[in-house]
């Protein structure tokens, strides 16, 4: 196999955009369509597809706001104005966001943990493929993706967990570079090198 360095670049400087840096125009269903073929392409122990996607446009994302809003303040009801209004537009930052939902369940050959990881390929590839179509993304999952009620509100079941909301959109900001960490700080070589 030979290396492709368009791949290579782009893995080189792949950046996150902050939600709040995320804008119209999104992508169309189609695109998103698109978007979500590319995203299965992700290692899956068994074939089980153990992830499941829920595709948030237009106003279905203030009502999912108006929900977290709700909620928040039945768990603090001394939120100020100013975190009020950042409950209520948790899902409106972007023109789309993606729920991904791991499945994961007992099998008699394939560990839950295993499933659990591919829901996290997903969101990865949901990225990858987000910005190879030209848009920029964001994997978030904040309080919400914990929260029994706004998850049973949504309809993740009981036996579901949420990998994360992949926020979508289009951005006129550079991405900028943050401090990762240094290779012998994280690698243990075992053997000749």
């Amino acid at each position: 196999m030979t290396s492709d360095i368009k791949l290579l670049d782009y893995l080189k400087v792949r950046r996150s955009t902050p939600a709040l840096q995320l804008s119209e125009p999104g992508p169309s269903k189609g695109e998103i369509e698109e978007i979500l073929r590319l995203a299965v392409r992700v290692p899956d122990h068994g074939k089980l597809a153990p992830w499941r996607f829920v595709v948030y446009r237009g106003e279905d994302r203030v009502r999912l706001g108006e929900t977290a809003l709700r909620i928040a303040l039945e768990k603090n009801p001394e939120l100020d104005l100013q975190q009020q209004e950042a409950e209520r537009t948790r899902f409106t930052r972007a023109p789309v966001v993606i729920a991904v939902i791991s499945t994961a369940k007992p099998h008699f050959k394939i560990p839950e943990w295993e499933q659990v990881m591919s829901a996290g390929a997903v969101c990865l590839n949901l990225i990858f493929a987000a910005n190879a179509s030209g848009f920029a993304a964001n994997w978030l999952t904040e309080w919400f993706a914990f929260d029994p009620i706004f998850l049973a509100e949504t309809g993740v079941t009981a036996e579901e967990k949420v990998a994360g909301y992949i926020h979508i959109g289009s951005t006129t900001f550079p991405p900028v570079e943050r401090p990762r960490p240094e290779l012998a700080d994280v690698v243990t070589w075992v053997g000749d090198i």
